[in-house]
């Protein structure tokens, strides 16, 4: 399975295709934060302030999201809660040999950061 439109570069072209647009839109969620951060870049070279004309909300959480020069709002995925489930289901099969499958569903949450304002 290919990586296509999960990347900077991918987020960078659909910016530049927004950007060519009749109008551009208030708000874009992009497919993760390295897409998100590509949207980012596109519009900050083309003079578009962010958050004041486009909000940028990405989604991970990933470690480049909360850098000061990105402070992107994005939906985390919980990634340490995912872990321990993950650790407590490996165990559970190893150590009490269980076989059936088990569902756990996580809860996303948004965190607000610095790419996001109002709808004006």
């Amino acid at each position: 399975m290919g990586r296509r439109n999960q990347t900077e570069t991918d987020g960078e072209h659909a910016a530049r295709h927004l950007l060519h647009g009749p109008r551009l839109p208030s708000a874009v969620v992009a497919f993760n934060d390295q897409s998100a951060i590509g949207v980012l870049t596109a519009l900050t070279r083309a003079g578009v302030t962010v958050p004041g004309q486009v909000s940028v909300v990405g989604y991970d959480d990933d470690t480049l999201s909360r850098l000061s020069c990105f402070n992107l709002t994005t939906v985390s995925q919980s990634a340490q809660e995912q872990a321990r489930h993950a650790v407590t289901a490996a165990v559970e099969r190893l150590d009490q040999d269980r076989t059936e499958p088990r569902e756990v569903v996580l809860t996303p949450h948004l965190v607000l950061r610095g790419t996001t304002a109002e709808p004006g």
